[in-house]
């Protein structure tokens, strides 16, 4: 226990950084005249401060530096006791919901998953979509790595919350002196790239709340909407194309933007190999999805095609899961890829979801290193990513990663199953939620939501979520008798 109290020390403090995030959809209430809301924002914020600054003065004497195990057991507290305050408000202020919904939606929001379980969006009031909405914008980088960036009384411990919190195989890597310093630099790139996408969203036609929504889950690369048709709601070009774009900024390491302002070249972008395979997975994937939907008849003409494939390939690719049709009537082929996009394309980095891209460029790299050494037994050819030697730790770690990946993957959608799910809709919910993908296919397509599944199908697939966004090691840690013993 006493090994524990340290770790709710920092946590108290976490609880307290997050507070102010309900002072947002408070806002809006108050601008907007939703007099009934507003109180339950202000109830939730005054709530979740009097739990921190409680759970603060009991445990504020056992403090020290965090470490390996800490930095684990404090982000999957977390994960998984901030989606409970979260979803508090939204039993005041959704009709008839229960909490295995209003809690999925809030580990749907904080993980960027975009999988929702509510109908009727475009009657909910503003500040509840505000607050669903915002949640993928603070998610989107990680809560952990917000908190290290602003609260420096974490010191040297933040660089255990960092490697736990962080996607991709390269947890490792600063780009300054100081962990704190490189959080704030991140966070200070994202904000003005959300800032850029909301004037841009506003630019194209959407209200001012809609364009701070759709900023907030463009860039979080969540997919949530304040409307059940999502981006079909406009049918605008516009629209559309502002949201391709930024969804393809976000899809990339913002690590990368942080070196080009800092070193003030563009460099870093056009050498980086994991972009540049980004790119080009996109692009061929665009014009694949295009010259199928031209030539089976679902569009019109090939520039609509390519304007409609870029869209949703890019949306789904990058793990955001915006649609504007339901692509899931499309021939086979197209939402099948797009589900097979979305569980690698992302850059490590980014805010998208998935396996990431560089895992997928290091295994290719691995197998036809295989290839040359059946033909080659003592040819000396090691993996190299940039220039660089891959160490055996960091392929010994990708290897094992997709192994668990694998197996969790599969052990998940046996259970949805055993549920009595159909398979389409169990493996595609699975890999929707594992990849933080959003939509699935089946009874949980981009027409659908989860709301129509089970209490248990859901409970499994908010599981799901928070073992994609903590990329699985990080969760199962926790489940193996070493993380405990002494």
């Amino acid at each position: 226990m006493h090994s524990l109290l340290p770790v709710l020390s920092v946590f108290s403090r976490i609880v307290l950084a997050f507070s102010p995030a309900y002072l947002v959809p408070l806002a809006w209430a108050w601008a907007l005249d939703e007099q009934h809301h507003a109180l339950v924002w202000a109830y939730g914020f005054g709530f979740t401060t009097a739990c921190g600054l409680i759970l603060w003065q009991t445990t504020r004497r056992y403090r020290r530096e965090l470490q390996a195990k800490d930095g684990f057991l404090l982000v999957n507290l977390v994960w998984t006791l901030l989606p409970a305050f979260a979803a508090a408000p939204l039993m005041f202020t959704v009709p008839d919901i229960t909490w295995t919904k209003a809690y999925f939606e809030a580990m749907s929001a904080l993980t960027a998953t975009g999988a929702t379980a509510l109908s009727g969006l475009d009657a909910l009031p503003v500040s509840v979509n505000v607050w669903r909405c915002f949640l993928q914008l603070v998610g989107g980088l990680g809560i952990m790595l917000l908190v290290v960036a602003v609260l420096p009384l974490l010191g040297l411990g933040g660089v255990q919350l960092y490697r736990a919190e962080t996607p991709g195989p390269m947890k490792d890597t600063k780009f300054t002196p100081r962990i704190a310093e490189t959080a704030r630099g991140l966070w200070g790139v994202y904000v003005m790239f959300s800032v850029a996408c909301m004037l841009a969203y506003r630019w194209a036609g959407m209200s001012w709340p809609d364009a701070f929504m759709h900023m907030c889950t463009t860039m979080g690369l969540g997919g949530f909407s304040s409307h059940d048709a999502s981006f079909g709601h406009w049918d605008s070009h516009a629209i559309e194309a502002v949201a391709t774009v930024f969804m393809t900024l976000a899809g990339v390491s913002f690590m990368r933007y942080f070196i080009v302002i800092r070193h003030r070249t563009l460099r870093p972008l056009t050498n980086d190999r994991e972009i540049r395979t980004y790119i080009a997975i996109l692009t061929v994937s665009i014009v694949a999805v295009a010259i199928l939907l031209a030539a089976e008849g679902v569009v019109a003409d090939f520039p609509e095609a390519l304007r409609t494939s870029a869209f949703h390939v890019v949306s789904v690719a990058t793990t955001t899961g915006y649609a504007s049709v339901d692509y899931a009537q499309w021939p086979v082929f197209a939402p099948v890829l797009l589900m097979f996009l979305g569980c690698f394309v992302s850059c490590a980095g980014s805010t998208g979801g998935g396996i990431k891209l560089v895992r997928m460029v290091l295994l290719v790299k691995q197998a036809r290193r295989e290839l040359v050494r059946i033909i080659h037994p003592r040819v000396v050819n090691p993996v190299t990513l940039g220039g660089r030697v891959m160490p055996a730790s960091v392929m010994t770690a990708v290897l094992g990663y997709m192994l668990i990946y694998g197996a969790a993957t599969m052990g998940l959608t046996m259970v949805l199953l055993f549920t009595g799910l159909d398979i389409v809709t169990a493996f595609s919910a699975v890999v929707a939620t594992v990849n933080n993908i959003g939509p699935g296919l089946g009874d949980v397509g981009p027409a659908s939501n989860f709301g129509v599944l089970s209490n248990v199908q859901i409970w499994v697939l908010t599981f799901a979520m928070l073992l994609g966004r903590l990329e699985l090691l990080a969760v199962l840690v926790l489940f193996t008798g070493h993380f405990w013993r002494k």
